[in-house]
This record gives structure tokens, C-alpha cells and sequence, in this order.
């Protein structure tokens, strides 16, 4: 004989509703961090890196004086430590959009 699963008290309609609204406002915050961006620089600001929210990037700019100056590992030093901070600050803006929302479970990709 098949029975219902047995479910948790309060599980229902009621919370099936709250999920739903919890995928709609999680979808709105990714929307919103895709259009938010960071900045981060590293030479003194001699390379500049751009970053979404999403941690994707929108930009690098190398001011022409690096490039006349610098050598190959030199540049690619600055760009690595510039795009590390823009990912880092990106991941705090997600996580401190993302938090309220997640209630602080430590869920991958989703902040707090």
C-alpha cells in the first residue's frame, strides 16, 4: 500500500509559496548584480579592472606610461593582483545583497 510521504508540519501550500518568492527575489538580486560593478586597481591605479556583480569582467585599462615601462611579468603581476581585488569586492557586494535573503547559510554562489 502506497502512502503520502509523511511531510514536515507547516508544509504546504503556505510554504511552497514563500519558496517561490524567495526564487523570485534571488532572481531580482542577480539581476541587479549583473548591472552593479566594482572597481579595483593595483600600480597605483596603473591598471584599473571593471567587474558585475556577477563577477564578470567589464573592463581593463592600462594607462600607456605601464606599457612603455614595464616589462611582460610586471604587467601580468598587476593585472593578476587587479582582477583578484575586483573579484573579491565583487563577491562582497553579492554576499552583502544576497545575505539578507539567504539568511546566512552559507550557500555557494549565493552569498552570506
Amino acid at each position: 500500500m502506497m502512502g503520502s510521504p509523511n511531510l514536515p508540519k507547516g508544509f504546504g501550500k503556505g510554504m511552497l509559496s514563500g519558496i517561490k518568492n524567495l526564487q523570485n527575489q534571488l532572481k531580482q538580486v542577480q539581476a541587479e548584480l549583473a548591472e552593479e560593478t566594482v572597481e579595483a586597481s593595483a600600480g597605483g591605479g596603473a591598471v584599473r579592472i571593471v567587474m558585475s556583480g556577477a563577477q564578470v569582467c567589464q573592463a581593463v585599462h592600462i594607462t600607456s606610461e605601464l606599457l612603455e615601462e614595464a616589462d611582460v611579468e610586471m604587467l601580468q603581476e598587476l593585472v593578476m593582483l587587479a582582477v583578484n581585488q575586483a573579484v573579491q569586492e565583487s563577491q562582497a557586494l553579492a554576499s552583502g545583497k544576497l545575505s539578507p535573503l539567504t539568511g546566512g547559510l552559507g550557500i555557494p554562489g549565493l552569498g552570506g
